[in-house]
């Protein structure tokens, strides 16, 4: 945990929405102690404002245009390893926690949380803590133990045994895209794409193509692209 001064928290927000990055600059703005040293809209921008001021927080959004914002996560953590992340998006929460934790961030707050949710999580994460919703600890939760009090099939915990990869192809399943498309993208051969759709098969228990196709187009518009 960085050790700074009061009045001395550098945040940088990396967000591709000018609205919404000017609306969190000015909540950020108004928390003693804290003070906004870059607003980014992309993962190279970020990088670049990261290496010249240092920040000691950054807040980033999953969605940076044709940036996937959750890549952005080990690379400061790389460059920066005491720099501490909150990942502020309008994605359910659900699909991406344990993701972002995974790759270092320290906790996941939705868009429409409340101004004052969104000051509690900054201070949580700059408290040395993780900061999650109350609804999606209690999901982790039962993740872990196995605990439930729904009883009824969780798309979350359904998509938590997939892999990086695997979400990653699931979602350009979900937009239309071929295999050799999926391929092209990531740079991968079209059988290695036909085993990754068929070990998605199997982990959502799908037992035809046109149902992985038909649940992942579901998936993609209730939340969100991951690309």
């Amino acid at each position: 945990m960085y050790m700074v001064k009061s009045g001395n928290i550098k945040v940088l927000i990396v967000e591709d929405h000018p609205l919404y990055s000017r609306g969190l600059s000015s909540l950020i703005g108004k928390m003693s102690g804290y003070c906004v040293i870059g607003e980014a809209v992309d993962i190279a921008d970020a990088m670049k404002i990261a290496e010249k001021e240092k920040p000691h927080l950054a807040t980033v959004d999953i969605n940076l245009g044709e940036d996937n914002g959750i890549n952005l996560i080990p690379r400061l953590k790389a460059m920066f390893p005491e720099i501490v992340i909150l990942v502020v998006s309008q994605y359910d929460e659900r699909y991406y926690s344990e993701r972002i934790l995974r790759q270092g961030a320290r906790g996941y707050i939705m868009k429409t949380a409340t101004s004052n949710n969104v000051q509690e999580a900054i201070k949580t994460v700059m408290g040395g803590k993780i900061y999650l919703s109350e609804n999606e600890r209690d999901r982790i939760f039962e993740a872990v133990t196995g605990e439930t009090s729904r009883g009824a099939k969780d798309w979350a915990m359904s998509l938590r045994k997939l892999s990086d990869r695997e979400i990653q192809v699931f979602s350009m399943i979900g937009k239309g895209f071929g295999t050799i498309e999926i391929a092209t993208k990531f740079g991968l051969s079209t059988k290695t794409i036909d085993t990754h759709k068929e070990h998605i098969k199997l982990k959502l228990h799908c037992t035809t193509s046109q149902e992985l196709r038909q649940m992942a187009i579901e998936w993609v518009n209730n939340s969100g692209p991951f690309q």
